[in-house]
């Protein structure tokens, strides 16, 4: 299993999210901020970010039916906020429907979509993408104790 920048796998990222039903028409022109694995020549799974700021919302994680339950999003979710940290990032955001306990599991707290930062609420996903009714979520990197 091999982990890369997203670029080059433009459109395996699109089919793997359109598979999974999650939304890819609001996707960024370039994916510097994504992250793949791949095995052999499948696209295994992607995660990416699109950041605001200090901030991050995390969208677009997705694990290939076929290569489920081997720790990839787990992976996926490590190197993504490796590249959060890199970057200065302060918090992570993320919204979920289906998988809220997982990412509690992973260090994530839910929150109110006003304790969101007004830039990240001003993102697509927020504005109009995903439902009202999702989770929103947050973990915070780079603290200072």
């Amino acid at each position: 299993m091999k982990t890369q920048q997203a670029d080059n796998y433009r459109e395996a990222v699109i089919a793997l999210l359109a598979a999974e039903k999650l939304p890819t028409d609001d996707l960024p022109k370039t994916l510097e901020n994504f992250v793949v694995t791949t095995q052999e020549e499948d696209l295994t799974g992607v995660i990416g970010l699109e950041l605001y700021g200090d901030y991050a919302l995390l969208r677009s994680l997705a694990v290939n039916k076929n290569y489920r339950n081997q720790g990839i999003a787990g992976k996926l979710l490590q190197q993504v906020e490796e590249l959060a940290t890199s970057k200065g990032i302060k918090a992570i955001y993320l919204l979920t429907e289906t998988a809220p306990a997982y990412f509690s599991s992973k260090g994530y707290d839910t929150i109110t979509r006003t304790d969101v930062p007004a830039k990240v609420q001003q993102s697509s996903e927020f504005s109009y993408v995903c439902p009202q009714s999702a989770i929103v979520m947050q973990k915070l990197l780079n603290q200072v104790l």
